[in-house]
């Protein structure tokens, strides 16, 4: 017999098609078909002899419905033409906008205060991103690779690059143009696919960031803060679920892709042999635990109701009082999840496919994210040196190698002292909309708590006892494998060395008041601090967001340039003098404006010659020049991870919501992992990463050059 429908999901069915509908007719309304209805209607009557009335009726009902149908496909493509102008964001803040820009803003209002868009609701009105001509991307790939190279190889490129436009490169582009024109995004997919789950490498070194929390925490309970943060993050699901979250603007004009938050919750990265895969369910109503190596699963609702936070401080201080002992085997499972993806795919088949193993596999996977409570507090203040700092972001990004499930989207990790952070796997999304997430969730938790630190609220529900998740690991291979990754995850959490400064001198305010980018500022400071390490340049990799467009994600801007390369050689060089230095760091700061410009709008190098790459390779094409553009690898991946999107509150006037932002592992085992927060006018966050066996890195050596040359760059500006 067939499954008898709840009501609960009749209603979520229900909620979901409306929900569609409402996208899909936007600019329009759902309630507009009517005005058709009442415009056709009169040209039906009086009836004809022999006809019925509610078949006249259905002849107006569907006509006015195939003449709605298309006027909604028509207004969404004018307003895709409309969200093509991108001119305004050429224009200097606090200025008068051009007329240009002042109609398209009112044109922009107009429509969305008579209708208001849902979250998702100008998704499919964004525009695809087109593919830059090859003509355009070639000489700039060959302008950022002038500084790094030699004259003799940077004139073997340039012919491998010229045979390659004039040959296969027209053929390629071809195809690229005309996936464009059928295919929401001619590279997202691709750099989904071969960039992130085709990579064998280790996820806990490859793809995770994190997201630190406040500096001034509410309170010191571990069990209320935890509790507190999943309830309010549920809240958040449920918003995504039912998008009753505003729709996100660039100068709160122009709305940008949010279609990866759908993926924000309930989703894990699944280890295949040759590729993973992204395993997205559409209901969860658990989450899992990690607590001194045992697995829980608690559950979050009660008939239907999500439990509220001191019902789940219940289930959760049941967790962190339990006794339950657990074998050095079973502690070490996560691990597993941090170790190399062909290696991880081949244990999972062969012993967590079936039976007991798999069932708590599942709990897992399909939980709408981990929470991992941690043993140790996690100390940190504006005073904090730079180690122990540091000490705390290495807790949240690789922690002790088996506390922290690096397949789900996300962590949650909360320390003994109630402190927190997240850890999030961004195959799936960028590190922006997990910082954005958990922004939001931090300001709203700040306030919930009485003068002692305890939750406000009461339980109207007791919750059953949590459930720990049971495992099989009898098997001596098995034993030995995970004894394996955890030797392993150990080996790699020894060799992260991460640093945090609190950089306290000057912050964004200084630098905007040198006309001069922030962004583009902090980049000269990395350029000149590389150099004067290691005395040369490097490929150097800043993400800029492609979000304008359809399904975009980010597009690499190439930030060591042949103007920050002589500006820097410059600073150190005596026959300069202080007027010269500043207008090379002017020019220099100009040009990466340029870069990041071009990048937000899809002309970016590294995203097209990705796509070509991969394009070539699935007709079965090869190229010596593609293959060495797209491999080389970055030997600073650098990044600004927001922390200051929502509009909630005013960070300047808040500072006990001060936050350092967040950072990522180096994007090479020889390279750097830098990232930057420039929280407000006074105070800078920057976060260094490298490996320790690497003889050619030292992360406080690096951090204390950028450190100087901030302070370089101040003094130009100065007298």
């Amino acid at each position: 017999m067939g499954q008898v429908m709840s009501s609960t999901d009749k209603s979520s069915k229900i909620t979901k098609f409306k929900i569609k509908f409402k996208n899909f007719s936007y600019p329009l309304t759902p309630n507009s078909y009517w005005l058709f209805f009442g415009v056709f209607l009169p040209f039906y009557f009086p009836i004809q002899p022999g006809e019925v009335y509610i078949r006249v009726l259905g002849k107006v009902g569907l006509f006015s419905f195939l003449v709605w149908i298309r006027l909604c496909v028509i207004s969404r493509i004018l307003l895709t033409v409309l969200l093509k102008h991108k001119g305004f964001i050429l224009e200097t803040r606090g200025e008068e906008p051009s007329k240009k820009t002042q109609i398209y803003k009112w044109i922009i209002e107009t429509v969305q205060k008579w209708n208001k868009p849902l979250f998702l609701g100008l998704e499919n009105a964004l525009p695809r991103m087109a593919v830059p001509p090859l003509d355009e991307t070639i000489p700039k790939y060959l302008d950022s690779i002038r500084p790094l190279t030699d004259d003799e190889n940077f004139l073997r490129i340039s012919k491998e690059a010229e045979t390659f436009q004039k040959d296969l490169g027209k053929k390629l582009q071809r195809k690229l143009v005309f996936k464009s024109w059928k295919a929401e995004s001619y590279v997202s997919d691709w750099w989904e696919e071969f960039h992130y789950l085709k990579s064998r490498e280790p996820l806990m070194y490859g793809t995770s960031i994190y997201i630190s929390d406040n500096i001034n925490c509410p309170t010191k309970s571990q069990s209320a803060r935890a509790a507190n943060l999943v309830s309010l993050m549920l809240q958040y699901r449920e918003k995504i679920r039912t998008q009753q979250l505003e729709p996100i603007y660039v100068r709160e004009i122009i709305p940008i892709s949010v279609s990866a938050y759908q993926k924000l919750f309930n989703t894990t990265r699944v280890p295949g042999i040759n590729g993973d895969k992204i395993a997205n369910v559409e209901e969860s109503k658990h989450i899992a635990v990690l607590h001194k190596g045992c697995y829980y699963k608690v559950d979050v609702f009660h008939n239907d109701r999500l439990l509220n936070a001191v019902e789940l401080q219940h289930q959760l201080k049941e967790i962190l009082g339990s006794q339950q002992t657990t074998s050095s085997t079973e502690q070490n499972i996560a691990s597993l999840t941090g170790w190399n993806r062909t290696k991880w795919a081949e244990v999972r088949d062969k012993y967590f496919a079936t039976g007991i193993n798999k069932e708590s596999l599942d709990v897992i996977e399909t939980a709408a994210f981990v929470l991992s409570l941690d043993d140790e507090p996690y100390n940190y203040n504006l005073d904090s040196s730079p180690k122990e700092y540091g000490q705390y972001g290495k807790q949240l990004l690789v922690g002790n190698g088996h506390n922290r499930w690096f397949d789900k989207s996300f962590n949650l990790c909360v320390g003994s002292n109630g402190k927190a952070g997240v850890l999030g796997e961004h195959t799936w999304g960028d590190g922006n909309i997990v910082s954005h997430f958990f922004e939001e969730c931090i300001i709203d938790d700040y306030h919930c708590y009485d003068e002692h630190g305890n939750l406000k609220g009461q339980i109207e529900y007791k919750p059953k006892n949590v459930s720990k998740l049971n495992w099989e690991l009898d098997d001596d291979e098995l034993k030995s494998l995970i004894s394996e990754a955890g030797k392993a995850a150990e080996e790699l959490v020894t060799n992260v060395d991460h640093r945090v400064a609190v950089h306290k001198k000057f912050g964004r305010g200084f630098m905007k008041s040198c006309k001069v980018s922030p962004d583009a500022f902090i980049q000269m400071a990395f350029q000149l601090a590389y150099y004067r390490q290691h005395k040369k340049f490097c490929l150097t990799y800043e993400p800029a967001m492609t979000r304008l467009f359809r399904k975009g994600r980010t597009e690499t801007i190439r930030s060591c340039t042949k103007e920050s390369s002589a500006w820097s050689k410059s600073m150190d060089d005596k026959n300069f003098n202080k007027r010269e230095r500043l207008e090379l760091f002017k020019t220099a700061c100009q040009k990466h404006q340029k870069l990041y410009l071009d990048a937000m709008y899809g002309k970016g190098v590294d995203r097209h010659l990705f796509a070509l790459q991969v394009s070539a390779q699935q007709n079965k094409a090869d190229s010596n020049f593609l293959n060495e553009a797209v491999n080389e690898p970055f030997m600073m991946l650098t990044s600004h991870i927001p922390h200051s999107q929502t509009p909630k509150t005013d960070h300047s006037k808040n500072e006990f919501l001060i936050s350092a932002g967040g950072a990522m592992p180096p994007g090479s085992h020889k390279g750097y992992g830098i990232s930057y927060f420039p929280f407000n006018d006074e105070l800078l966050f920057l976060h260094v990463t490298s490996m320790k066996n690497c003889e050619t890195t030292d992360t406080e050596a690096l951090l204390n050059e950028i450190i100087k040359a901030l302070s370089d760059i101040k003094n130009l500006f100065e007298n």
